[in-house]
């Protein structure tokens, strides 16, 4: 039976969509049994992430109106037997599917799985609200930003109220160059202002960039510090205990410095 994990941020822009593929391509790796499901209604974008936007025939909503069977909808990506995509409708809007036809088509689906990662639209509107509603856990990816931070924590307050209370976080496009310059916020504080399980960090990594373009996934790239980063989450999903490295462990204490130099010299 599948444990549903929404992967969500209260910020666009943050990588939330990249996590997921990566995520999902990191499991299927592992000989997980994996679906990726798009819930971002009218924006979809996880097909382009992964490559196989020109299989997409069907969309889950049109299940949901009963026009074409689940399998008919589910893509299966070739390069990984274990991995399963559901794409979500371009065209329509975020008002054409409600928490209790999420559910129905969840339940249907968790006993051929062993995850379900849900990728859901950014913010905190119906769109989120379906998603997580079905959610075991949730994955909260967040940039170094104060922005990002701050709708960050808006995220995680609602989704306890959702009752969610396995929530997990990953930093993305961490910096350690500005972290040791003080321009950027450590891992150590962004961790005392969320307060929630800290379970991996992705560095800045232009081979991301590219490899979304191609819809090659950074986790199938042995050269790119962000696969390996979700490479490592995957399998702390799975119960691997893998110490978290942090990469400003040496250089925050410079941080605090260089703050207290440009505080002494004003």
């Amino acid at each position: 039976m599948a444990e549903v994990l929404v992967v969500t941020s209260g910020k666009g822009g943050v990588g939330k969509t990249t996590a997921t593929a990566n995520l999902g391509v990191s499991l299927a790796l592992l000989d997980r049994r994996t679906l990726v499901i798009d819930s971002d209604i009218g924006l979809r974008n996880l097909d382009l992430v992964l490559g196989v936007e020109a299989s997409v025939a069907h969309d889950w909503l049109e299940y949901l109106e009963g026009k074409v069977e689940l399998k008919q909808v589910i893509l299966q990506d070739g390069r990984f037997p274990g991995l399963h995509i559901l794409p979500a409708s371009q065209f329509r809007g975020k008002e054409s599917v409600n928490a209790k036809q999420m559910r129905r088509m969840i339940d249907l689906l968790r006993p051929h799985y062993d995850y379900i990662l849900i990728d859901s639209p950014a913010g905190i509107e119906l769109g989120f609200r379906n998603a997580a509603s079905v959610a075991d856990t949730a994955v909260i990816v967040t940039t170094p930003e104060i922005s990002a931070l701050r709708d960050a924590d808006r995220i995680i307050g609602l989704l306890e109220g959702l009752k969610i209370h396995d929530i997990r976080l990953i930093i993305n496009r961490l910096r350690p160059d500005l972290i040791a310059r003080g321009d950027m916020m450590s891992c150590a504080d962004i961790i005392s202002l969320l307060t929630v399980e800290l379970i991996g960090l992705v560095e800045e990594d232009d081979r991301v960039v590219v490899a979304s373009n191609r819809g090659e996934p950074a986790a199938l790239d042995p050269l790119s510090r962000a696969g390996e980063a979700y490479r490592i989450i995957a399998r702390r999903l799975c119960g691997e205990i893998i110490p978290i490295e942090e990469p400003v462990a040496i250089t925050e204490a410079a941080g605090l410095w260089d703050r207290f130099l440009r505080w002494f010299t004003r």
